[in-house]
Order: structure tokens, then C-alpha cells, then sequence
């Protein structure tokens, strides 16, 4: 732990969550990600609120339920963050603990440069605009038509509500990334046919080096090519991590592609199509993991008026 460390930590507190003095505070890390977990800990302690520091195994994946003594605790918490490898933004427990009151902010495979670089400095209010804009448009349309270099995916959102992901939770029950800037939408489970090349990262796999050519039928990711592609449908498996999860749109223009999917999803004039779990923000797949993959610059229909980046 360093000062300025502790003092970034409290800034996201402060400014993320409008941390208010008789708030319990429940942080839950993993082995990996303990050192940076501890900052926050040591913010929390300074500011004087009541801390738990949770700890549990790095061998979990994304979108995979917590141990049930955490998911327990996070129901009984005010402001939880979440400062693990793996995803916990889309399970079971956040939702629960969403909807018992608690403010949540995820923090997937965070590092000590984007405590203080990219996508954390982002003005704010644009990122609110850009989410509020965005998200309004998923919700107007039925159908979506993504093009990039000659391929085409086509799948419906018809009657799915889009989420604003702006990292800033003030009310009780809003939980998402910190950093953040995103729109999302859980498309119709067995909508989607067509292929997407992804040519900018895949979460749990890094920086694309060879764009990634997916192919879906009714829904289910049915091949994906080279050796990134391979290991993407190792991690997702054989069975529900197959079906699309996700349509999302990147709303911080200060976010940087670095392989880590926290900052990636979030990159300004790029689009993410995900895999696995989407129950908890208005789909039916429960999958026990969900993996994102990015595109750059890719053309967006939505109902077939071209979608253009503000």
C-alpha cells in the first residue's frame, strides 16, 4: 500500500458511491487481487465506516456464483466492491444483493495503472450522456445488424431493456463496473445468426493478435477460429456459455484497449458481443460464466437506421 493509492481508493468511494457515514462496507477480493483490495480497506478504515475484507480462492471465472458465505454477506451490506479476477457483476449474488439495498461496484481484474490511467479519468457527466443516449436507442429498437469487414450478425432485442453502466451508484440497488461507460442489452437467447469478427479483445484471453472469426446459429456460438478462438470455446464449454448473453457499446472516450475486458467493453467507438450468464440483467441464461469479446469500429443497425457514435 502506498498514500496515493489509499487516496484514489477513497476518491472512488467518495465520488462513486457518495460513501455515507453510517454505511457497512463490504470489500471481497482474491488472492491475485489482494494488494490492490487492501487499499480499499485502509480507505474505508480512514474514512471510518464499518469493513469487512472477504478473501476467497483466484480459481473462479466469470460470472460464476461467489462462495455462499460471501453471497450471505452481501446481502447484509450497504456498498460492496468487488476486486476479483473474476467477474461477479452478472450473477445470482449481485442481483440478490442489489436487490436487498446494496450499492455495488464490480471490479474485474483491475491493475494498479487503471487506479490512475484510462478509463477511471473519464469525464463523468460525458459518460452519463453517452449512456443515458445510447441505452435510450436499445430500448426504441427491435432488431440489430452488426457489419465488420464483410461479415454480418443479425439478432433481435425486441422487448429487452437496456442498462446505463456509468460506474456512479448513489441509489439503493444500482451495481456495475468501476471504471465504467457502457450500454448494454441482453438479446433474444436464440435470435442471433450470422458472424462477427472480433478484432479487438476477448476477455480471460487478452489483445486480439489474429481477428477472431465467430460463427452463431440460433443463438449458440457454434465455432470461432484461430488460437484465440479455440481457447475462447474452452473457457465457455459445451453447453449454456455458448448462447449469446450480451449486446454492448463503449461510452468512455478514456478508455484503452489493454486485454483487460474492465477497460476494453468500455472503449469508446467499439461494441462487445458476450457469452454465458445474462439472467441477472434481463435474459433466462444461468451458465456459471460469461466472456465478452470486442470489436473495433464495427457499422450498428438498430431497426435499419444506421447507429452513429455522438
Amino acid at each position: 500500500m502506498n498514500n496515493q493509492e489509499i487516496e484514489n481508493a477513497i476518491h472512488v468511494l467518495k465520488s462513486n458511491f457518495a460513501l455515507k457515514a453510517a454505511e457497512k462496507v463490504l470489500i471481497i477480493t482474491d488472492d491475485d487481487l489482494y494488494g490492490i483490495a487492501a487499499n480499499f480497506y485502509e480507505g474505508v478504515k480512514q474514512l471510518g465506516n464499518e469493513v469487512v475484507l472477504a478473501l476467497m480462492p483466484d480459481r473462479y471465472q466469470s460470472g460464476q456464483e461467489p462462495p455462499v458465505a460471501i453471497a450471505s454477506a452481501m446481502r447484509a451490506s450497504d456498498v460492496i466492491l468487488c476486486i476479483t479476477n473474476a467477474s461477479l457483476t452478472h450473477t445470482r449474488a449481485t442481483k440478490q444483493a442489489a436487490q436487498s439495498g446494496a450499492r455495488i461496484g464490480t471490479m474485474p481484474g483491475i491493475t494498479q495503472s487503471m487506479m490512475t490511467e484510462g478509463a477511471i479519468t473519464a469525464d463523468t457527466a460525458e459518460i452519463k450522456r453517452l449512456c443515458q443516449s445510447f441505452t435510450a436507442r436499445l430500448n426504441q429498437a427491435e432488431d440489430v445488424r452488426i457489419e465488420k469487414a464483410g461479415y454480418c450478425l443479425e439478432f433481435s432485442v425486441k422487448g429487452r431493456q437496456g442498462i446505463s453502466s456509468t460506474g456512479i451508484f448513489l441509489n439503493p440497488g444500482e451495481y456495475g463496473n468501476i471504471p465504467s461507460g457502457e450500454s448494454y442489452i441482453a438479446p433474444l437467447e436464440t435470435s442471433a445468426n450470422g458472424q462477427l469478427l472480433v478484432d479487438g479483445s476477448i476477455a480471460e484471453v487478452g489483445v486480439v493478435d489474429q481477428a477472431v472469426l465467430l460463427t452463431i446459429e440460433n443463438g449458440r456460438l457454434v465455432d470461432a477460429s484461430g488460437r484465440m478462438g479455440k481457447k475462447l470455446l474452452e473457457l465457455l464449454g459445451d453447453g449454456k456459455g455458448r448462447t449469446i448473453a450480451e449486446f454492448g457499446i463503449g461510452t468512455n472516450k478514456a478508455a484503452r484497449l489493454t486485454g483487460n475486458v474492465l477497460e476494453d467493453e468500455k472503449v469508446y467507438s467499439t461494441i462487445h458481443i458476450a457469452f454465458g450468464s445474462n439472467k441477472p440483467f434481463g435474459g433466462v441464461t444461468e451458465a456459471g460464466i460469461h466472456i465478452d469479446c470486442v470489436v473495433k469500429e464495427p457499422a450498428v443497425w438498430l431497426d435499419e437506421e444506421k447507429f452513429l457514435f455522438d
